[in-house]
């Protein structure tokens, strides 16, 4: 009898400390993980429009132990004739635990949609099969956002129509919720507000 009792104390202090955990992992902390598209140096000029697809953003976690994440994007269609210079446009938001983050990759639909400025035809795109890797790190915080612009631009290869998309970590940048501008949009040429979603000064 004494035997028994023992044993159901040792099981139901195993099942406690086994329901503590899953509050635990249940009630992690999160922020959310805006990722934004940017054009800045390299051949954009040479375009009357370059329309890449974003599908999918891959994260790393900081630590030995961490495992890539990855998010999937259903809205990725980006002009990057559109967002040259401090100009951005918002492609993905996302809910991530929070933490350090070593690194972004954004990967591309293959299909390029290009034309060359002043009547050139259409022009051949490629992006790197394995994406982008911007080697930024960055930080997700609990309850704010975290606005992480990825540069790339189109770099003219040889003398033909061809092109590669490359990364331009250098221009990479990284905002949080409670360092940004208090304003929440910006003002276009003609003078109306453009919300902060569209395409925007970063």
């Amino acid at each position: 009898m004494e035997r028994r009792t023992m044993l159901g104390a040792v099981g139901a202090s195993t099942l406690a400390a086994f329901g503590g955990c899953l509050s635990s992992i249940a009630g992690a902390s999160t922020g959310t993980l805006a990722t934004r598209v940017s054009d800045r140096p390299g051949d954009i000029e040479d375009f009357e429009s370059c329309v890449v697809t974003v599908v999918e953003l891959d994260v790393m976690p900081a630590g030995d132990d961490a495992e890539l994440e990855t998010i999937d994007v259903a809205d990725g269609d980006v002009d990057l004739t559109e967002v040259k210079g401090d100009r951005s446009q918002l492609v993905n938001e996302a809910d991530l635990d929070t933490g350090d983050y070593d690194w972004l990759r954004v990967t591309i639909d293959g299909a390029v949609d290009a034309t060359l400025a002043d009547g050139g035809g259409d022009a051949e795109v490629k992006v790197p099969s394995d994406g982008l890797k911007l080697n930024k790190a960055f930080e997700i915080r609990e309850g704010e956002t975290t606005s992480f612009t990825a540069d790339f631009t189109p770099v003219k290869r040889g003398q033909a129509a061809s092109y590669n998309i490359q990364p331009v970590t250098q221009e990479v940048t990284v905002t949080y919720e409670d360092e940004a501008s208090s304003t929440e949009s910006t003002t276009n040429s003609t003078g109306s507000s453009t919300n902060s979603s569209e395409t925007t000064s970063a």
